[in-house]
């Protein structure tokens, strides 16, 4: 999968139909506490409150163009890349069905049916939730909708695409892994302009099975997916993303759940953003690796805040959010 400028700027134009490009703002305090200059790319400032939304756009744009006779979609998620579908797909005029694991976010699932979907429980995690969507679009006509795909890729894109045209010369961008869509979308922006720039995987050690493929060069599944950072928390590597991401990061890291809730404090004391887990993971790996970076220009990835209220509570009473004190939702 390759894309080049005039691509990614032209689902650029089909997404800015439907929100504004989101803003990236270097941030003093957190250049202070980590040594470097700092950028952050808000994706936490989209009409969901996550960067999902641009591949939600730029799906049902195509679905629509080379699918017309779809009525329905049906996909699988912990949230946020469900939110994105299902307002893309209600706005034009399809049905959205939402598949969830049993205990998934309250409030991400409320968003969703705000949104017009039908969501749906199946499945004790995001990997059965999703074979579970693969059931009901068999047995109901519904279209699937994967986490990854070219017309996803490219508008997840549009992001870095963002970044890359307002902050020059960036040393690295550091980019939570879920699916791999953030990630590979950065590295495809990355070579479509010709830039040397460093792109970082970022997972949580709870939920690590991308690093773990990245290390070994073959995708290695995880038994479990158990971080509160629920947009991390996939088991099974996306094959078509490995694909993009073995060649194209750096180097991925993984980060325990306690220094994703004190990212999450972090950046909300120095810029009075609220991250959800997986919006955090990325500052939390530059923290890791703040004796690395003394001195560059480096930019995170601030992916969503879509955080329960009772979660968000817990990160910033002082938890440290491991799975034995954590109420995961």
């Amino acid at each position: 999968m390759r894309f080049t400028p005039d691509e990614i700027a032209a689902a650029a134009a089909t997404i800015y139909d439907h929100m504004p490009p989101t803003p990236q703002f270097a941030w003093p305090l957190l250049a202070q506490r980590v040594g470097a200059e700092v950028w952050v790319k808000h994706e936490n400032h989209t009409p969901t409150g996550a960067f999902k939304i641009r591949g939600g756009i730029t799906f049902i744009d195509w679905l629509r163009r080379h699918h017309p006779e779809v009525r329905g979609i049906v996909t699988a998620t912990r949230g946020n890349h469900g939110q994105a579908q299902a307002r893309a797909a209600i706005k034009a005029g399809l049905t959205a069905k939402i598949f969830v694991p049993f205990g998934n976010s309250p409030e991400k699932n409320a968003a969703m049916r705000a949104f017009g979907a039908e969501v749906v429980e199946a499945g004790a995690d995001f990997d059965a939730a999703k074979a579970a969507a693969a059931d009901a679009a068999e047995t109901e006509g519904l279209y699937p909708v994967p986490a990854f795909h070219p017309a996803l890729v490219c508008g997840v894109a549009t992001y870095a695409l963002e970044l890359f045209a307002a902050v020059a010369d960036l040393d690295t961008v550091y980019v939570p892994i879920g699916c791999g869509s953030g990630l590979c979308g950065t590295i495809l922006a990355r070579d479509a302009l010709g830039l040397k720039t460093e792109v970082v995987g970022v997972v949580s050690t709870e939920a690590a099975a991308a690093k773990l493929s990245f290390e070994a060069g073959r995708i290695i599944p995880t038994a479990s997916a158990n971080t509160f950072a629920d947009g991390m928390a996939v088991r099974v590597p996306v094959p078509a993303a490995f694909e993009i991401y073995s060649k194209g990061a750096a180097r991925i890291l993984a980060v325990t759940d306690a220094e994703i809730a004190a990212a999450m404090r972090a950046l909300y004391e120095d810029t009075h953003n609220l991250a959800e887990g997986s919006g955090a993971a990325a500052f939390a790996a530059l923290m890791q690796e703040r004796d690395r970076q003394q001195g560059k220009k480096v930019a995170v990835i601030l992916s969503g805040a879509n955080i329960d209220r009772d979660m968000a509570a817990q990160v910033f009473a002082g938890s440290d959010m491991t799975p034995a004190v954590a109420q995961v939702a």
